[in-house]
């Protein structure tokens, strides 16, 4: 929903080719913050496991990762297999919420990885769409187990943690590089 410039600037509104506005069209926009969760290796561990054991493993990690959301006051917004779409209105819970999630279910023998991004987002109904999510996501795929990932505007947002450069990298079908940090809490580094 959200257009880019022919230079690779965003645009701040794209308007549907009638001329109304998207939000005449039952559109909300919102800016939020973004944090999107994936176990690593599941596939491999859910094998080793079996289905019952492995089901009963990825029930506890939901559990975790819910009573997280909801310490951090979040909104659940989607699932993608074993990770998680979160919605947060303030970028530090959801980096807050991101670590302790990784910390947390690391007591199960699980590594998650963890990406997070600010940016516009689209509802319609309880639909969540915008370039802000596959942003998310993209930053996600890039962590290493047990990293949380957030980009250079979630960074600029966020005091009270600290934030280890990992580079500019391209992200699939977003134009330019991005900045892409780890997160820590204080004191302790962002491997």
């Amino acid at each position: 929903m959200l257009g880019f410039a022919s230079d690779g600037r965003a645009a701040h509104r794209i308007y549907p080719r009638n001329g109304q506005a998207l939000e005449a069209m039952g559109l909300t926009i919102r800016f939020w913050t973004v944090l999107f969760t994936d176990i690593v290796d599941s596939t491999a561990r859910a094998s080793a496991l079996g289905d019952r054991m492995w089901r009963a493993l990825l029930n506890r990690h939901h559990a975790i990762v819910r009573a997280e959301i909801q310490c951090h006051r979040g909104r659940e917004v989607n699932m993608t297999g074993d990770g998680f779409v979160v919605c947060f209105d303030d970028p530090a819970r959801a980096v807050r919420c991101a670590l302790a999630t990784a910390a947390a279910v690391r007591r199960l023998g699980l590594e998650i990885r963890a990406g997070v991004h600010a940016g516009d987002c689209y509802l319609e109904g309880d639909e969540i769409s915008g370039i802000a999510l596959h942003i998310g996501a993209r930053i996600a795929a890039l962590a290493a187990p047990g990293e949380v990932l957030v980009s250079s505007t979630v960074k600029d947002l966020v005091a009270g943690a600290a934030f280890a450069d990992r580079g500019a990298h391209t992200l699939k079908g977003v134009p330019n590089r991005w900045e892409v940090f780890a997160a820590s809490l204080p004191g302790r580094a962002a491997g």
